[in-house]
């Protein structure tokens, strides 16, 4: 089983700065690909970012390309999402998930993510 955990949420003001993190325990964690998604009241989970076991392949929303960082600790099972100029359509839940990744995985769709985080949420303010 792999279990996720995310932290680092709050509220900052529009063009502040947060960084999540997403800490893995149990077994393939370090094997998986990870993903961001964000979802509002009412609304479907949309992709944010992800990133590969070995961190060096990335993927962005294009609403976040250019302000979201994505990165990898895999010595310490953790990915982070660096979110700099925040805006307050970023306002979501922010979940990590995991998935098994293969070449047809589709990272843009949460449904293709088999293990989620409990969420954490980000307000961003106007």
């Amino acid at each position: 089983q792999l279990q996720l955990v995310e932290s680092g949420g709050g509220v900052v003001e529009a063009g502040g700065s947060l960084r999540l993190s997403c800490e893995g325990s149990g077994r393939g964690f370090s094997s998986r690909l990870i993903g961001w998604f964000g979802q509002t009241s009412g609304k479907e989970r949309e992709f944010i970012a992800a990133i590969s076991w070995s961190g060096s392949t990335t993927f962005y929303a294009d609403s976040v390309q250019g302000r979201f960082t994505i990165s990898r600790d895999k010595a310490k099972n953790t990915v982070f999402l660096q979110m700099d100029s925040l805006k307050p359509e970023d306002t979501a839940v922010y979940y990590c998930a995991a998935g098994a990744y293969h070449p047809e995985f589709d990272v843009y769709s949460a449904p293709n993510y088999d293990y989620w985080g409990q969420g954490t949420q980000v307000t961003v303010s106007s």
